[in-house]
């Protein structure tokens, strides 16, 4: 895998440079650690052309290769200064279409939500956020980290029977506060993963707990290690190196928002909170869409305020910008709604597809397009418009 190789150099001498500078990272988590450290590149044009020129090597042969080194082209190219257009950028790093979903659809979905807050004697007003809150223990700071490994220890075994796998990994919990959109953020190398809290922004309940250690620990971490596995045991024709910006992530992020669900499908306020977090994802969605296709700020905050009535002006300000400038968060942030509708439908179709995504999801990165493969009937990603 000459190739595959050599395109993970490439992205690695990247992500050293970035880090030198004190920017971004390029990869999240790295599956195949190399014992020498990179050899950063000497600034950004000479990692694009390292880039393009693998890019004359790529062919159908090999479309994971070549659909990650496209994602990482147009993120490289954005953080240059190109302004591709919005389809294409998303298409390239998402591997989907930003279609974004109709207005019929949303309204369903927000009378759902409506109906199981309803049931948990919780009203849909500017009070909301704060009942739901209430539902739950709040936890002190100090204790999160425990709660969180507890629920980790107690549903592990659960989860590893639903995707198949034996991988271990090694997990550090960390608490920092940094001015991001972030509540908790996973990364790492190999089996040792780790998993930051950002104290300024998160919400420290059990349930909070329980569906955090769901999705950073047993959904990124185990599946990282799971990857790393399969990449030690195997010849795998996928870039080892995962990155948020790479047609990977709506697997990945879609997946862990519904890991919590697919756990305890009988607990009412995991459920409710599932419910409600597609819901706002899918607003949030046509926000992202809608100011990368020329909408006005004023225009996404009346929306925003009519839909989800307990966001702040401060919370609806904080969602804007990223998600039009920033070119990590333009591209990434469109994961969350895109991966968590299609996951949502895949559960609510029954267990047989369910049953083989989950298998599948552990041991190579899917990409959109291998999602539909596995399950053809299912919605389109990105949205039905």
């Amino acid at each position: 895998m000459h190739l595959r190789n050599a395109i993970e150099d490439a992205v690695r001498r990247w992500d050293a440079l970035e880090r030198s500078h004190g920017e971004a990272p390029v990869i999240d988590f790295d599956c195949a650690p190399p014992a020498n450290k990179p050899h950063p590149f000497e600034n950004r044009f000479a990692a694009l052309d390292e880039l393009i020129q693998l890019g004359k090597h790529t062919n159908t042969e090999y479309p994971a290769l070549k659909a990650q080194l496209d994602a990482n082209n147009a993120y490289l190219r954005a953080l240059i200064g190109e302004q591709l257009p919005f389809n294409q950028y998303i298409l390239m790093t998402q591997g989907c279409a930003a279609r974004g979903w109709s207005p019929d659809y949303i309204e369903h979905r927000a009378q759902m939500a409506k109906d199981a807050l309803k049931s948990l004697g919780i009203s849909w007003n500017s009070d909301t956020w704060v009942n739901i809150r209430g539902l739950s223990e709040q936890l002190p700071a100090a204790d999160v980290a425990s709660a969180i490994r507890d629920y980790a220890d107690r549903y592990e075994p659960t989860i590893r029977r639903f995707v198949d796998t034996n991988a271990k990994f090694n997990l550090t919990i960390e608490d920092v506060e940094v001015d991001a959109y972030w509540s908790y953020w996973l990364d790492g190398a190999g089996h040792d993963a780790r998993l930051r809290i950002n104290k300024k922004n998160a919400s420290f309940s059990r349930v909070d707990a329980y569906r955090f250690a769901l999705h950073e620990v047993l959904g990124h971490a185990l599946q990282y290690s799971s990857l790393t596995a399969q990449a030690e045991s195997n010849i795998v024709d996928w870039p080892r190196i995962l990155a948020v910006h790479c047609p990977h992530q709506v697997l990945f992020e879609g997946l862990a928002q519904v890991l919590p669900w697919i756990a305890c499908p009988e607990d009412e306020i995991v459920q409710t909170r599932t419910c409600l977090d597609h819901f706002t994802n899918l607003v949030r969605g046509q926000i992202h869409v809608t100011l990368n296709r020329g909408g006005t700020v004023a225009d996404c905050r009346d929306f925003a305020r009519r839909q989800v009535p307990w966001w702040t002006d401060q919370e609806i300000i904080r969602e804007f910008y990223g998600r039009s400038r920033n070119p990590q968060f333009k591209s990434y942030l469109w994961a969350y709604p895109a991966g968590m509708d299609w996951f949502i439908r895949l559960v609510e179709a029954g267990s047989a597809p369910l049953a083989e995504v989950l298998r599948e999801a552990y041991r190579r990165p899917l990409t959109p397009s291998e999602l539909h493969e596995l399950w053809p009937t299912g919605p389109v990603i990105g949205g039905d418009q």
